[in-house]
C-alpha cells in the first residue's frame, strides 16, 4: 500500500509542486482555501482535495478524518500553507496559519502517525533574515522553526521525524512579482535567479523519504545562496 501524504495549501505555488512531486509514489491529499485546485486535479485526478480554512484550529480534525476515511492511513504531513501579512495588515493571521495551524494539524493526526512517519514544515529564509515591514511574518516563521526542533525532540522516540525547508525568493506563476523586485532578489542570490516551486518540491520529498531517515530537527535552506 502506498504511503499517504497530506499537503496543506496544495492548490498553487510551492504546494502544488509538492503535491505533484509526491503523487509519483504517494497517495496525496491537499487542503485548499480560496483557490480551487482545478489545474492540479486535471493533472492528478486521484488527489483528494479538502477545502479548509487554516485560520481556525477547527479545520484540523475534519481534514484528518477525511484523509483517513478516504485512504485509511496517514504517513506524511507537509505544512505548506502560509499567510504573508505585512505589519500594517492582519498580523494575527500570520501566527494563526503559520504556527497554530501546523500545531493543530499534528495534534489531530498524531494518533494515526506510526514509526517512520514524517512532518515537513515550509519555513522561510525570513526567519533568519527578517523582511522590512514584515516583522510579524518573519517572527511567525522563526516560531515555526523552533516548533520544528521541539517536535523532533518530542516525537523522535516514536520514530516520527520533523524537519523544515526554508525557501528564499520563489517566483509564483499564479501571481508574478514585479520585474524590479525579481531583479533585486536575483542580485541577492548567489545562483543568479529566483527559485521556481519545482526547485523546492524535491527537497521536501527527500526529507519525507527513508533516504532522510537519520535527519530530524533540521530546517534546510533551499534558497540558491540567498544573502550569502
Amino acid at each position: 500500500m502506498q504511503p499517504v501524504a497530506l499537503i496543506t495549501g496544495g492548490a498553487r505555488g510551492i504546494g502544488r509542486a509538492i503535491a505533484s512531486h509526491f503523487a509519483s509514489d504517494h497517495n496525496v491529499a491537499i487542503t485548499w482555501h480560496s483557490t480551487r485546485p482545478d489545474a492540479l486535479l486535471a493533472d492528478h485526478p486521484d488527489i483528494l482535495a479538502a477545502q479548509a480554512n487554516l485560520g481556525s484550529d477547527a479545520f484540523a480534525a475534519p481534514v484528518v478524518a477525511q484523509v483517513i476515511a478516504h485512504f485509511g492511513r496517514l504517513d506524511v504531513i507537509v505544512n505548506n500553507a502560509g499567510a504573508i501579512e505585512m505589519d500594517d495588515g492582519d498580523t494575527a493571521l500570520n501566527h494563526a496559519v503559520n504556527v497554530a495551524a501546523p500545531m493543530a494539524l499534528l495534534r489531530a493526526a498524531l494518533g494515526h502517525l506510526r514509526s517512520g512517519s514524517s512532518v515537513v514544515n515550509i519555513s522561510s529564509v525570513n526567519a533568519r533574515f527578517p523582511a522590512l515591514g514584515a516583522a510579524s511574518y518573519s517572527a511567525s516563521k522563526g516560531a515555526l522553526d523552533t516548533w520544528t526542533r521541539a517536535m523532533a525532540r518530542e516525537l523522535g522516540p516514536r520514530g516520527i521525524r520533523v524537519n523544515g525547508v526554508a525557501p528564499g525568493a520563489v517566483e509564483r506563476r499564479e501571481s508574478p512579482r514585479p520585474a524590479e523586485l525579481i531583479k533585486a532578489f536575483t542580485a541577492m542570490t548567489s545562483l543568479g535567479r529566483v527559485a521556481t516551486p519545482e526547485d523546492i518540491a524535491p527537497v521536501v520529498h527527500f526529507l519525507a523519504s527513508p533516504a532522510a531517515g537519520w535527519i530530524t530537527g533540521e530546517t534546510i535552506g533551499v534558497s540558491g545562496g540567498y544573502r550569502l
